[in-house]
């Protein structure tokens, strides 16, 4: 089963093409040490939550932007195996001041339980972030009953990933951004879209849709975190 490793960083709106130019230089280091593709999507629909948001998640000041991010691994055995590699490379120390506060990025590893769609390139892509007490079978079964409805709706990829590794963080981490409580497994997805039309279009329809209204809730609506994104790297769909 495929692995992904997904991150949430806070990057200032001055701070973009520096923080672009920094990812661009590491996608091929991942890709030496195995990673297959890697992705950087820019927030652009990042709405603030009652209770937990993607801001929030990673205390998000003034003027920063919310970029959601992941690195595909063909397993974790490979992407444990390249983590020393990557720490010691050379190639990976900045060339300057980081343009992100480290200390407020998450980030973890996740099992690709659903996988869904014929890929190719996209314009948009919609990120989430959830806390589910389900088991890993019942989270799959409903992200397939969901995604037939987004890949016919217009969305060509479909990924969620059954937490397997996510650290707690010093000062922030993917559990305290969804509140997650004892016996419960953080999910890290996303929907790739052509563009951002198609995606406005099938979230004003989809609570009409009766597959998608009878599907019982996999996790907790009122603790997900989630945005649209503008992909600004991207080595999955060369």
């Amino acid at each position: 089963m495929t692995y992904v490793q997904g991150f949430i960083i806070p990057v200032k709106e001055g701070d973009k093409q520096s923080y672009l130019d920094m990812a661009t230089k590491a996608a091929p280091v991942f890709a030496e040490y195995g990673a297959t593709g890697t992705v950087e999507c820019w927030g652009d629909d990042v709405p603030d939550g009652k209770r937990t948001d993607m801001k929030r998640a990673v205390q998000a000041e003034p003027g920063e932007h919310i970029v959601f991010s992941w690195v595909w691994w063909p397993d974790k055995a490979t992407c444990d195996a390249a983590a020393e590699k990557l720490m010691a490379d050379e190639r990976m120390q900045p060339d300057g001041a980081l343009p992100f506060n480290p200390q407020r990025m998450i980030y973890g590893g996740y099992e690709a339980s659903y996988d869904g769609g014929d890929g190719g390139s996209f314009g948009y892509v919609d990120g989430v972030v959830a806390p589910t007490s389900v088991d890993k079978q019942a989270f799959a079964d409903h992200a397939a009953r969901i995604s037939a409805y987004f890949l016919k709706s217009g969305a060509t990829r479909i990924v969620d990933g059954w937490g397997t590794d996510v650290p707690d963080g010093k000062v922030t981490d993917f559990k305290r951004a969804v509140a997650a409580e004892d016996g419960e497994t953080v999910i890290f997805g996303w929907v790739e879209w052509p563009d951002k039309p198609t995606r406005d279009a099938a979230f004003a329809g989809m609570m009409d849709d009766p597959d998608v209204q009878a599907a019982p809730p996999a996790f907790d609506m009122q603790r997900a975190i989630f945005g649209g994104f503008v992909p600004i790297l991207d080595t999955d769909h060369p």
